[in-house]
Order: structure tokens, then sequence, then C-alpha cells
């Protein structure tokens, strides 16, 4: 039978080795990825905080978001999956070449020897262009500093915040990238990151709080009542935060394939468990059930299933959302007021927790729930299995430990640099002048132009019409438009 039309070879544009399936997949899965970070964050961030500070916490999330795509394909991507300059970084180069982008895609690092040196696993090599694997990436690294932004949002300088965004991404998130996911030392030593649990979420948690520190705290009366101003709106960015979280884990098999199928499943019984645990044990220790907790409850299962999402079976998954949501609800709730450190260092929106320890604890149960079969289906390293399963499991959690305090070590130290190099030249904190008057001082606009909030009613400014001397409303005499006579 003749091969399909759709199916055929047509060079230039669709070669031999390319799956249309997969690419479309891939970009779609980077699209959802791209939506969690704008709109989604911008969205969250914007609602979830005091009004006077809704722009300034959009805008660093949407700077951000910007900044990142330009320094990724002038110098990052390929720092962080290209050819080996040491064993925790790659060569920096531009992607951004038609001879480059258009060829097949391949993580030139990612081959896998055995001890004896032999080729144990091939380069992954999806069959699709390497533009479709660029941008994919891109969304990974962008959505990582936006989530970072949580820790300070609400006093740091934007433009200290502007310079932080090319230098944290440069000096810090390309060397976790490279180190577990472009072929670095870790990722040779067999360390499981499905999906970033280590790169992203680990890595945010502890440059948010690292950064936290160094900028310093909010205002008193900030610190003390920080309400959200817009509840239903803080909803909808969760939502897309959900619903993108597909994305995030589906894609990251680089194939539609079996191994997407259960990622995206289980991301789902994962975050929808936690919610329902942070929730009921909301109900039982505060007496009613909190919106801004169901979110963050969303957030830890989400965080905590993305470093075995496509590696575990689902009921592992279940047990997952119900560690997420409850561990990281005691940090918060009960360990971070008894802890010294914790109360000094003013973190937000609590990023520490939803994402260091949530990433933390996913990391360390994918070392003791990954399923041998599930493994096979995506792993480089031969009889890579979780604890539970014996046969040699227990050096895996040993592997995911250390690595897990290699990202932290990693980021304290870089993002401690960065900062204390950007405070030579510009101020981390903004004056407390500004700090008192929010984002009308910072960028000369407010989230809502609302008559009534704080202000008193002025003819001059509202619509009213002038008759002589005096101000007549166009209300007085009843409805504007038009009146339908039954």
């Amino acid at each position: 039978m003749a091969t399909p039309l759709a199916y055929q070879e047509h060079l230039p544009a669709a070669p031999s080795w390319l799956n249309k399936g997969d690419n479309a997949w891939q970009l779609t899965a980077a699209t959802l990825v791209g939506l969690q970070s704008m709109p989604g964050l911008v969205i969250l961030y914007a609602s979830i905080v005091k009004k006077k500070w809704a722009v300034n916490s959009a805008f660093m999330a949407l700077y951000a978001f910007a900044a990142v795509l330009i320094c990724w394909v002038l110098v990052c991507y390929r720092m962080a999956f290209g050819e080996e300059l040491l064993p925790f970084w790659g060569k920096g180069a531009p992607a951004l070449g038609q001879k480059f982008l258009t060829k097949r895609a391949v993580v030139n690092e990612t081959i896998h020897h055995f001890h004896n040196g032999t080729v144990e696993s091939p380069p992954e090599e999806p069959f699709y262009p390497m533009a479709s694997l660029v941008y994919f990436q891109f969304t990974f690294a962008a959505i990582t500093l936006i989530l970072l932004a949580g820790s300070v949002l609400g006093r740091m300088n934007i433009k200290a915040w502007m310079a932080f965004v090319p230098l944290w991404l440069i000096f810090s998130y390309t060397v976790g990238a490279f180190s577990l996911w472009g072929g670095g030392f870790l990722y040779q030593w067999g360390v499981i990151d499905y999906s970033g649990g280590y790169v992203i979420h680990l890595s945010s948690g502890i440059a948010g709080l690292t950064a936290a520190y160094w900028v310093g705290p909010r205002l008193k009366s900030d610190r003390e009542r920080f309400p959200p101003n817009n509840v239903l709106l803080m909803l909808a960015g969760a939502g897309l935060l959900w619903m993108g979280w597909s994305g995030f884990n589906g894609g990251a098999p680089y194939a539609a394939n079996i191994a997407s199928s259960i990622a995206v499943l289980n991301t789902n019984i994962c975050a929808a468990t936690s919610l329902l645990v942070w929730t009921t044990l909301d109900v039982i220790f505060f007496g009613k059930p909190s919106v801004i907790g169901a979110v963050q409850g969303m957030m830890t299962g989400l965080v905590c299933i993305t470093p075995g999402a496509g590696l575990v079976q689902s009921w592992a998954a279940i047990l997952m959302g119900i560690l997420s949501g409850s561990i990281p609800w005691v940090t918060m709730m009960i360990l971070h007021k008894k802890s010294t450190l914790l109360q000094k260092v003013d973190d937000t929106l609590g990023v520490f927790h939803t994402h260091a320890v949530a990433g933390l604890l996913g990391g360390l149960l994918t070392g003791l729930l990954a399923e041998p079969a599930l493994c096979r289906l995506l792993l480089p390293v031969t009889n890579s299995r979780g604890a539970f399963y014996g046969g040699g499991g227990g050096m895996q959690f040993f592997k995911q430990l250390v690595a897990a305090m290699f990202v932290i070590g990693w980021n304290l130290v870089s993002t401690t640099i960065i900062l204390l190099v950007i405070k030579l030249f510009i101020p981390l904190r903004m004056p407390d002048e500004q700090l008192e008057i929010g984002d009308d001082a910072v960028h000369g606009e407010e989230a809502y132009a609302l008559w009534g909030d704080g202000e008193k009613y002025d003819p001059t400014r509202h619509g009213s019409l002038q008759s002589g001397n005096t101000f007549v409303s166009p209300y007085v005499n009843g409805a504007r438009g038009v009146t339908i006579n039954l």
C-alpha cells in the first residue's frame, strides 16, 4: 500500500528524520510551559500580592521571560546543552544560525558510557529540528527565574532585578542544567531528574531564599499584612500553571510516547492529591479551608512529582501527593515560625517551602519509587531503579541526595556572589520612600484605576457636564442609553 501523502518525505521542509507528531507535541508542550509563565505567573503574582505591588510583581515576571529568551539564544542554550567545557558546564555559543536550528535535534553530551569506556546509551536525538528543542528548553529556564522572583517581590530594586536575571541564568541555571541534563558529571553518574525537580525547583527555591536574605525584608507593615488584591484572578493564574504542567512533564521525554502519557497522568494525580491534603490540614488546624492554601498545595504537588513524573507508578504519585501536601505544610506553617533564620529571611511567597522543600522531597522519593520498567523507557543507565525495588536501588537514593547537596551548594554560593557584585553598582532593595508608595513610585503606574479607591468624588474628574458655573452629572435624569417602550 502506498504511503499517505502526509507522511511522505518532502525535502527540505520535511526531511526523512522529521516526525511531525513529535514535533507538533514538542511545540505544544513548549507553548504550555510558556503559558505557565506568560501569562500564568504574571497573573498569579499580580493578584497574590498587595494592590500597591501588582504592577511591579507582574513586570518582574514579564521582564524575566523576555530577557531569558534573548540570553538563551545568544549563549546560554549551548552552555546548558552543548559541548562540554567543564564537567558541570558547556561551551557557550549562539543558537541563532539556520544551519544549527534546522538540523535534527541532538543533545551532544548525553551519550552515556559504561565504566570500561564502551557506549551504554547513544546521545538523545529527537525526531524534530533543533529550533523546537531550543525553544522548549528556554521555557524551562524562564520559569525558573520567574519562580525565584516570588521570594523577593515587594521590595527588590527593579534595576537590580534586571541585572540579576541574565547573570543568574549564565552562572547558576546553566550549570545545573548541564550537570543533570546536558551530559555533565551528575548525568553521567546516573542521577535522575526527570523534568527539573532539581534543575528548576530546588535551585529556584534555594536561590530565592538566598536572594531574599541579601535583598532584605519588606516594610514591617507589608510583612505583617500582605493580602492578595484579587483572589479570583489569582486562581486563574494558578489554573494556567496547573494545566501548563502537562507540557512541563509531558514534553520531557522529547517525544509523544508512552512515557509522556504516564507523566501527564501522574502530574495531575499528584497535584490533586496534594491540594486535597493541604486543604484538609488547613481545615483540621485552622477550622476553614483556604484558597491560598489550596494553591500552595497544588504547587507543592506539581513540584514534587516533577523529578519522577514519567518514572513512577500512579499509586506512587498518590503517595507523593500525600507527602507533598503535608511535609511542606509542616515546614511552612510550623517549622518556619519556630526557625530564627527563616523568620529573619523575608521569602515573600514562601518559594523555599513550595519549591525547595517540595523539589528535594520529590527528588528523594524518586530515588525510592522509580519503577524499573518505566526507567527502561527513558533513562540511559542500565538497571536504574528506586531503592524500594532492590537491585542496587539504594545507591540511586544516595545519588539523589548527593546531587541535591550540589545543587543547594552551587545556588547558595553563585546567587550570593552575583548579588554582592550587583550591590557594588545598584542598591538591591528599594528605598523606604518607594516601598511606602509601591507601583506608582516605581513605575508611575497603578494596577487599578477605580473611582472610590480612597479618593473623593470630584465632578471635574469624573465625566460631569458643565452648565454655566456649575457641574451637572450626566446621570441625574435617569439611566443613559436606549429606553424601550413595551
